[in-house]
């Protein structure tokens, strides 16, 4: 991984560099998905819907408003999920809580795993009901080609969300780095350092190298007796 720290990710509260992160292969997957998204919905917008001798549009895959409903809902909601995943991507090393590294992965695997399969979906019904519609339906074939775009970029979306889903559990595994946190930081908070020890230093505990003397003129602290001279 690109990282080193928690959850592959720098030392909380590092600056990210600009040029590393668009490096990144999560950022260059979350580029083309944003892209691939946004060519699902946009022409099934501009061309997805004809008019067939009668003043009512009509859906161009096999008249199905459903079928281009949901590749708008799908278009236009990963759009926006990448936008915001991208944010979190870029602000993630400086995220001070381990916790909540945690919970912005746990979301982007979920995220990512579901909108996986619900491309899936997008791209069998897509094609189902493109394969339903006949060229009647169609007079000068008008929106095929929005058509095609719509089916293909949801078959590519369906590669670059599933390997988002696979970075974000390469990123979970990586686990947590816990010699750059403390207990504060686990909760967000930031970390203390100890105060000196105040307490008086027991006199006992004080081992001395020095041998004991005993004080001086301490051998002959007799007091000296009186003797009365003899004349």
């Amino acid at each position: 991984m690109d990282g080193v720290g928690s959850f592959g990710a720098g030392r909380t509260g590092s600056a990210t560099d600009p040029i590393t992160f668009v490096r990144q292969p999560t950022t260059i997957l979350r580029v083309l998905t944003w892209v691939f998204s946004l060519v699902v919905f946009a022409p099934i917008v501009n061309e997805g819907y004809v008019n067939m001798g009668s003043e009512r549009l009509h859906c161009i895959f096999n008249k199905n408003a459903d079928a281009c409903n949901y590749g708008v809902f799908m278009g236009l909601v990963g759009l926006l999920a990448c936008s915001f995943f991208f944010l979190v991507d870029y602000k993630f090393s400086s995220i001070s809580s381990v916790k909540d590294r945690k919970k912005a992965i746990m979301l982007e695997i979920g995220f990512s795993g579901f909108w996986t399969f619900l491309y899936f979906v997008c791209f069998c019904f897509l094609a189902n009901q493109w394969s339903r519609t006949s060229p009647e339906m169609l007079p000068l074939n008008q929106g095929a080609d929005a058509a095609r775009a719509a089916i293909a970029f949801s078959f590519f979306s369906i590669i670059t969300w599933a390997g988002l889903t696979v970075r974000a559990v390469q990123k979970y595994l990586l686990g947590t780095d816990m010699t750059l946190f403390t207990t504060e930081h686990m909760d967000g908070g930031a970390p203390s350092q100890p105060y000196p020890s105040n307490s008086p230093v027991d006199a006992t505990t004080i081992e001395t190298t020095e041998t004991y003397h005993s004080p001086p003129f301490t051998e002959n602290n007799a007091a000296p007796t009186y003797q009365v001279p003899i004349y």
